[in-house]
């Protein structure tokens, strides 16, 4: 398989239809590469317009979801990233190249593991890798960046809590079959502006958050 001819056209006829036009978004899809974060037996299929399957239900988000979102961030070198839900460790490595530091959350020891090792390979040695439950935040310090990479059906007000001035959260929020992926900025103390960027589904975090149920 030729995978620079793959990834080119996975640039071209993926990701930039999706609006992903900013050229450093692009030129770091042919630095990290995300056939070594895939699972093996699917490093075929690296570069399809497909969630691939990951360990115990889990998955990896289309290329193009991955593009266009690390670009809606605006991510800084300065800044710092908390990444909930670290997966494959393909998104968490693309957000190390663009931030100061990231740090990600994964509730399945193994996948948190295997995550950890790739991006060692890949030479990504300042993402600190922790294993626990981010689902309504993790620890006491304050990002830049909040990204969860499964759905919620509410963001909780504890997340916005470890956000710095001028922050953003990423979530993908709602039940399926209607999800919206939502950026949502920190403006000023107690107020936020939202953005819907559009439309999609993905699986939900673990112990996602829900809204209270009216009980009789």
């Amino acid at each position: 398989m030729n995978y620079e001819q793959a990834r080119f056209n996975m640039v071209e006829q993926q990701i930039r239809p999706w609006d992903v036009l900013d050229q450093e978004i692009l030129d770091l899809l042919f630095v990290v590469k995300r056939e070594d974060f895939v699972p093996p037996a699917h490093r075929s299929l690296a570069f399809a317009d497909l969630e691939l399957p990951l360990a115990n239900g889990h998955r990896m988000w289309a290329p193009k979801m991955e593009a266009r979102v690390l670009q809606e961030l605006k991510v800084q070198p300065d800044e710092s990233v908390l990444e909930i839900g670290t997966g494959s460790g393909y998104f968490a490595a693309l957000l190390a190249r663009r931030a100061g530091r990231v740090t990600s959350v994964e509730i399945d020891t193994g996948m948190s593991a295997d995550a950890h090792a790739k991006l060692r390979r890949a030479g990504l040695s300042d993402v600190q890798c922790q294993v626990g439950d981010g689902a309504r935040g993790w620890g006491r310090e304050q990002f830049d960046v909040i990204v969860l990479t499964g759905s919620t059906p509410l963001l909780p007000e504890s997340l916005f809590q470890q956000l710095k001035p001028g922050g953003r959260v990423f979530a993908v929020v709602g039940d399926a079959p209607v999800m919206a992926a939502r950026l949502v900025h920190w403006t000023a103390p107690g107020s936020r502006t939202t953005t819907d960027l559009f439309e999609t589904v993905i699986a939900p975090l673990e112990n996602a958050a829900h809204p209270s149920r009216f009980r009789f």
